[in-house]
């Protein structure tokens, strides 16, 4: 396998992860819009008064309403950080992955030219 052709394989890899990245950053984005529109009033501030229906306790308004929606919030921006580290960690295990491939496929080619080596030495 020449140099040429894992070059290649490793573009292509490239150009899959970045359209990859590109659909998931569009999403992240539009959900943090959504979640930060002013639209949505207080959350937590009871039904009818920009919070929405999110349950009794928030429908009620009030202390305990306000504490269900940031407890919702920690809750949801917790999994947004464990989302990113788990990306960041399989981004890290790709990038490990082909740099032992490319020292495997660099060893096939310095056997290969060997050989080649050998061959026109035996001619």
């Amino acid at each position: 396998m020449s140099l040429a052709l894992v070059v290649e394989f490793l573009n292509t890899r490239r150009k899959n992860m970045a359209r990859f990245l590109n659909t998931n950053i569009r999403k992240f984005v539009s959900f943090q819009i959504r979640m930060s529109s002013d639209q949505l009033g207080e959350l937590g501030k009871g039904a009818g008064k920009g919070g929405g229906g999110g349950g009794t306790v928030r429908e009620a308004g009030g202390a305990f309403g306000k504490k269900q929606a940031a407890e919702e919030e920690m809750y949801f921006k917790r999994k947004e950080q464990e989302q990113l580290a788990a990306l960041r960690r399989h981004h890290q295990e790709e990038i490990d992955h082909h740099k032992k491939e490319i020292e495997r496929l660099q060893q096939e080619i310095g056997r290969h030219e060997s050989k080649i080596k050998k061959l026109k030495h035996d001619d």
